[in-house]
């Protein structure tokens, strides 16, 4: 495995610990920027892991952002509704 993958997968593993206060979006965000960052590293050809890596972190942030905005409204149509039959 190449040494830049490596120390994208370590970094991401180790950032996840910190996504504990964070909203769905923030943790989709991330999760996406470290794997795509990590499968980017990965997929890259020889000497071109770091702009790999970039571009893997881009779409996979956007990735991320666009599942857990999705996540966002879902839980906050599902508050809304129990709230409803609460009444």
């Amino acid at each position: 495995m190449k040494k830049p993958a490596i120390f994208s997968i370590l970094a991401a593993m180790g950032g996840l610990s910190l996504l504990a206060s964070c909203t769905p979006t923030q943790k989709g965000t991330a999760i996406g920027a470290g794997g795509g960052a990590a499968a980017g590293a990965i997929i890259a050809k020889d000497g071109n892991e770091g702009r790999g890596a970039l571009i893997g972190a881009g779409v996979g942030a956007l990735g991320g952002n666009i599942i857990g905005r999705q996540k966002e409204q879902d839980d906050r149509i599902s508050n809304l509704e129990e709230d409803h039959y609460r009444r």
